[in-house]
């Protein structure tokens, strides 16, 4: 009897071992993804037009005419902590591609959305217009399955 225990209980213990070890691998897994991939960072470092606050504030436009898009890329910025001030349709539907504008002349803040976004530096261009008070504004394009907020869903799916 009792070494039918014995056989039970170092079965348990074995696959409990295997379950700790797995979750150990996980845990080290992601902590060196979270270490090894830069994170965004919403915080406004250069402010040459004097904007108020710490926050990098952003204007989320939709220019490819797909409902609800600058809604739900409002909520994918507002999560990684930009401030975006305001969201909806761009002046005409025929945006190609994602565009992100640098609006006071801090590209480092232009870099940080675009790097949420996963989109390339390439697609970050200067439009200095210090009349919108804001740093950034984000155009979507038609290539908006590419980007982080709209990939995840398509992956779901």
């Amino acid at each position: 009897m009792k070494s039918k225990v014995s056989k039970l209980e170092n079965r348990a213990l074995n696959i409990g071992l295997v379950i700790v070890a797995a979750l150990a691998v996980a845990l080290i897994s992601n902590l060196f993804v979270r270490i090894s991939s830069p994170r965004p960072d919403p915080t406004r470092v250069f402010n040459p037009t004097g904007l108020l606050g710490d926050i990098v504030q952003v204007d989320v436009r939709n220019g490819c005419g797909e409902s609800g898009l600058a809604g739900k890329m409002t909520d994918f910025l507002r999560s990684y902590g930009f401030d975006v001030i305001e969201h909806g349709d761009h002046t005409s539907f025929d945006m190609d591609s994602t565009i992100i504008i640098d609006r006071i002349g801090n590209l480092d803040a232009a870099n940080q959305v675009a790097l949420a976004l996963g989109v390339s530096r390439g697609r970050v261009i200067s439009d200095v217009r210090p009349d919108l008070y804001l740093d950034v504004s984000v155009i979507i394009g038609r290539d908006f399955r590419t980007i982080h907020p709209f990939r995840s869903v398509q992956e779901s799916k």
